[in-house]
């Protein structure tokens, strides 16, 4: 056995060995290092409060230093010297912080990420943790009512997020009602913010509709140089129009690319309307698509992050490389794809039903939403020639061509 100290220094303590049996290294005013067969050291802390004894853990050390450990010790003392038992008061705050919005919203998270997307959750914890956080985080839920939550939201369209700050509202509506169900919240205060908000007003993406400026917005993509990821997903966006964050997040096994009906199935958790979306893939597409192959394949992500192939690249990357490309949001974005094809398709006569399908737009009517469900799957090789027509269209504007076609091209 080690003999007992009369105060600890780091030297004794980084020469501490263990021993058969736990001993004590004591230091000063009831501090002391529990020393273990095992090699762990634990800062305990032993004082008398109303004539008992009792004892406080304050950590590991190395993690917990000696210095910050006398700190942790005096802390104590100065709650025992206030008649307050620190282990009961550290109880006390753990449990307090266990009500707390971030807390709450944690648990919550930890339950949906088998529930939802990917993608879903991503954006959810980013609201709740990141943008909600700063702000509500630390103060237990029974105590946030109408006034803290619109101060909360108000910050995130302070910086023009109007759209945000509605899908944060919802968001916490759900953490709030989990809150009540397990007895730790009584209302959900986001119910008394309708009409607190900024509306959103809907508008139409940037885009170049001009079929001469199509044809140089497609040069000029096809001479982009950068990461392969991003050169590819500039070319392949034109091609697909699909929605931003549905190429962002593609993955290898989500293709088909042999074979002649080439398809990309997007799975029903990653479309915005939540149902299965089959893109047939044109020769000039699956071209681009076994060129990167070799480099992002054969697995994971198309555009993985430059940073881990577990995340996809950032949002703003497609948008970005516009913008260095000399075009400026109000010009075009990633999204403004979408509305080229959708408005060149229209005026080239392509049946609007097949366009719509292609693009997942909505169908409000609930009896006509389960039909193109239907015709989603049975429409395939209209949808596929369609498909081929535009990417033959695009590379004649790519090649100079200024005819404006009023019928199918091709």
């Amino acid at each position: 056995m080690y003999p007992p100290m009369a105060g600890l220094t780091d030297l004794k303590l980084q020469r501490t060995k263990p021993a058969e049996k736990p001993y004590k290294l004591k230091d000063e005013r009831g501090l002391y290092l529990l020393v273990q067969p095992a090699g762990g050291l634990l800062w305990r802390l032993r004082f008398s409060l109303h004539g008992r004894e009792g004892m406080v853990s304050l950590g590991r050390y190395p993690d917990i230093s000696l210095k910050a450990a006398r700190e942790k010790r005096d802390e104590a003392r100065a709650l025992i010297a206030r008649g307050i038992n620190p282990s009961a008061h550290r109880k006390a705050a753990r449990a307090a912080r266990a009500d707390t919005f971030e807390a709450i919203a944690e648990e919550w998270l930890l339950m949906q990420k088998a529930k939802l997307a990917e993608t879903t959750y991503d954006k959810a914890r980013w609201m709740l943790v990141e943008l909600l956080g700063p702000y509500i985080g630390r103060t237990p839920m029974k105590l946030l009512a109408a006034p803290e939550m619109l101060g909360a939201l108000r910050k995130i369209e302070a910086r023009g997020r109007i759209e945000t700050a509605h899908r944060a509202k919802q968001r916490a509506g759900q953490v709030f009602r989990y809150a009540i169900a397990t007895g730790r919240a009584d209302r959900d205060p986001t119910q008394d913010l309708r009409g607190a908000l900024q509306p959103v007003v809907s508008k139409n993406r940037a885009a170049i509709t001009d079929p001469i400026r199509i044809g140089e917005l497609l040069r000029t993509l096809y001479g982009y140089r950068g990461q392969a990821g991003t050169e590819t997903a500039l070319k392949l966006a034109p091609h697909l129009f699909v929605r931003p964050g549905e190429l962002r997040f593609a993955k290898w096994e989500e293709f088909t690319l042999e074979g002649k009906e080439p398809l990309w199935r997007i799975p029903e958790e990653r479309m915005k309307m939540g149902t299965l979306h089959i893109v047939p893939l044109s020769a000039q597409t699956v071209a681009l698509l076994q060129d990167l192959h070799p480099i992002t394949g054969p697995h994971g992500y198309l555009f993985p992050s430059l940073r881990t192939g577990a995340r996809p690249m950032s949002e703003n990357t497609v948008n970005a490389a516009l913008r260095r490309l000399g075009y400026s949001k109000d010009e075009m974005t990633g999204h403004g794809f979408r509305a080229i094809a959708s408005t060149r398709l229209h005026e080239m006569g392509f049946d609007p039903d097949m366009i719509e399908i292609q693009l997942a737009h909505a169908e409000r009517n609930k009896v006509k939403d389960a039909y193109r469900r239907h015709r989603h799957l049975s429409h395939l090789p209209e949808r596929r020639r369609m498909m081929q027509d535009w990417s033959n269209y695009l590379d004649a504007l790519r090649a100079g061509a200024s005819v404006v076609p009023i019928k199918r091209f091709g």
